[in-house]
């Protein structure tokens, strides 16, 4: 079993340092210069935290945070940003990518043909392996931004899959965050390609670089487990403050509020109603999901009130009925010691009445 624990955490870094090579690669050939390869030395952080994981922590995961997660956001955000901002990746006019594309496979046959009948078995691969790059190279700019933002987030999904889990963290709490995980990807996903692609968008470089902010901060909510795990309260005393209580009670439920209202849904619904009332821009998806947005958030607004009304009124009925107030994510031992306390005080309260009761018969007789 650690064997595949080990393994498990190898080939998921492995797959991470390989597609931001790619994004490396991808940036040197638009750019067409070298010094960007510079950014390809990210990745020794990468490499770092997995020789600590696996010296610390045997290749499993920490608690609430994921920092080869962290970490790869890291390595690969730097260049999807530029990759944007070029200004080759505005338009693919006539869509030359599948010309170029049919043209690249003609090519491949005959050089497979040639070699196959000239040269050896290496030189063929050689060959082929050329030819495989030329192909690539020759992909429309806009074709290999998209892609690579679609593999970015497929690649979160499934590393996060992949990436030994701790003992903080159950499987079923993780399907569950897998689940979140792939629903959250598929917005941004929307939001970076149904923004960015409006030709209005691509001539304001402000623009592009405060939707890419912004895309950039939804993203940080990849590398958190907060939305499936409680925070656990401490047992001290029984008496606590309310606020406490709450988020001891709902600590995932408001994690998930306040993602979707401050990094996911908030956001994106401000950039959208920036376009529509400030630039003027208007189409039929971005009215769509600009009222999604807003159906979200009011539906998040609505569940933080049902969360906090519940609350109160629980509050307030234990303590009409003289009820320690305990927190339900607290260890069983600490709420049975705090009954058992109660328990014991009635019991010495019953075994010893006042002595103005146990004297006055006495007196009588």
């Amino acid at each position: 079993m650690e064997l595949m624990v080990l393994l498990n955490a190898l080939v998921t870094r492995l797959l991470f340092v390989l597609h931001s090579l790619i994004g490396v690669w991808r940036v040197t050939a638009v750019k067409k210069e070298p010094k960007y390869w510079l950014l390809a030395l990210l990745n020794l952080l990468l490499c770092l935290e997995t020789g600590l994981t696996l010296k610390f922590k045997q290749g499993r995961g920490y608690k609430w945070f994921s920092p080869a997660i962290f970490l790869y956001l890291i390595c690969i955000v730097p260049s999807l940003w530029l990759l944007e901002i070029h200004h080759g990746t505005q338009y693919c006019g006539n869509e030359p990518g599948a010309v170029q594309v049919n043209v690249s496979n003609q090519d491949f046959n005959q050089s497979r043909d040639s070699s196959h009948g000239s040269e050896g078995t290496d030189h063929h691969i050689i060959q082929t392996a050329k030819v495989f790059v030329n192909q690539l190279s020759t992909i429309c700019e806009t074709v290999w931004t998209l892609a690579l933002h679609q593999t970015f987030l497929l690649l979160l999904v499934v590393g996060r899959w992949l990436l030994p889990i701790g003992v903080e963290i159950t499987r079923d709490q993780l399907s569950q965050l897998l689940l979140m995980f792939v629903g959250t990807a598929a917005d941004i996903l929307e939001f970076a390609s149904e923004t960015l692609d409006i030709e209005d968008v691509r001539k304001n470089y402000a623009l592009i670089n405060a939707i890419l902010a912004v895309w950039t901060w939804s993203m940080l909510q990849f590398p958190l487990d907060l939305a499936v795990q409680h925070i656990g309260c401490k047992s001290s005393a029984p008496a606590r403050r309310i606020p406490s209580l709450l988020l001891c009670r709902y600590s995932a439920e408001l994690w998930n509020i306040g993602v979707s209202l401050f990094i996911q849904d908030g956001p994106f619904f401000i950039v959208r109603s920036i376009l529509m009332g400030h630039f003027r821009i208007f189409n039929q998806m971005l009215v769509f999901f600009t009222a999604k947005n807003i159906l979200v958030v009011t539906l998040q607004l609505y569940r933080l009130a049902v969360i906090t009304l519940d609350f109160r009124a629980t509050v307030l009925q234990k303590s009409r009925k003289g009820e320690v107030c305990c927190c339900p994510c607290e260890p069983y031992e600490a709420r049975a010691h705090a009954t058992g306390h109660q328990e014991n005080e009635m019991k010495e309260f019953v075994a010893f009445p006042p002595k103005e009761e146990s004297q006055a018969p006495s007196e009588n007789h």
